[in-house]
């Protein structure tokens, strides 16, 4: 073993005093334009550590660089994304003033139309129950709304008051299952009564078998029935079922969409109390 560790001592110095040789030939000897050949290869070496660390800080540097560039992107665009749902929260209340302006607008031009003394009143709650289709609106008797006073709407008939308070009334939905009123068709005069369904649906009933009706026909109020003015569009004939009897099954489409209701009219002079006047 001891053998063995003097030959590689040996080794080891043998190597190194041929490099220590090398590297004085090298500082002797020059190049063509008198530089030590020492110093180049010194030069050489430290010019490419140079070009490595170079390398590595610049690539660091751009990394860097791309990191704060993202992270002021990431800022941008979370920025942007708040500026956009403010001004998506802006656009929908614009919009549901402008729907607002238009449904009030059409009332306006309702209640200046119509020869009848009318109540304008806003919805302020829907039914609980689907047994019961009604609305409340925010005035009662104090605004002179009384009982069976007929609700309308731009688009036809609504319903009638049923239960008046001071401040707010209760209205029965045409297509309450206990809602009836005395129509006709337009087109051809044909009478009937039209009922609620509890749906979304009314049934015109009593309609003579011979009656001259077809899908589509406008079915308005005939006005006897002492609730409901004559002339107000109830709905459209959706279909006709002739019966082997003397009457006619017909379903009504309402002319009103009762669940996007914000306005109505209370009629406050009935067809009635306007004859009795003239009487």
């Amino acid at each position: 073993m001891a053998l063995l560790d003097i030959r590689q001592r040996t080794g080891w110095l043998f190597t190194a005093v041929v490099l220590a040789q090398l590297l004085l030939i090298s500082a002797q000897v020059t190049t063509r334009t008198g530089v030590p050949m020492l110093e180049v290869a010194v030069f050489g070496a430290v010019a490419e550590l140079q070009r490595v660390a170079t390398g590595v800080i610049s690539g660091a540097s751009e990394r860097w660089q791309q990191y704060v560039l993202l992270q002021d992107v990431r800022g941008e665009n979370e920025r942007l994304r708040s500026e956009m749902g403010v001004l998506q929260l802006e656009l929908q209340q614009e919009r549901a003033l402008a729907q607002e302006a238009r449904t009030l607008q059409a009332l306006l031009d309702m209640k200046k139309a119509t020869p009848l003394a009318t109540i304008s009143a806003a919805v302020i709650a829907g039914g609980a129950s689907p047994d019961f289709r009604t609305l409340t609106i925010d005035k009662g008797t104090r605004q002179g709304i009384l009982g069976d006073m007929a609700v309308v709407a731009p688009a036809g008939v609504v319903g009638r008051v049923v239960t008046p308070s001071v401040r707010a009334a209760k209205v029965q939905l045409l297509i309450d299952r206990n809602a009836a009123v005395a129509g006709l068709v337009e087109r051809t005069r044909a009478q009937g009564l039209v009922v609620g369904t509890g749906e979304n649906r009314l049934q015109m009933e009593y309609v003579p078998g011979t009656a001259d009706i077809r899908v589509g026909d406008r079915v308005v109020t005939s006005g006897i029935d002492g609730i409901y003015p004559k002339g107000f569009l109830i709905g459209q004939i959706e279909s006709v079922q002739r019966g082997a009897g003397d009457y006619t099954k017909v379903v009504v489409r309402p002319a009103v969409e009762l669940s996007a209701l914000e306005a109505v009219l209370v009629v406050s002079s009935s067809p009635k109390s306007k004859a009795e006047g003239q009487e």
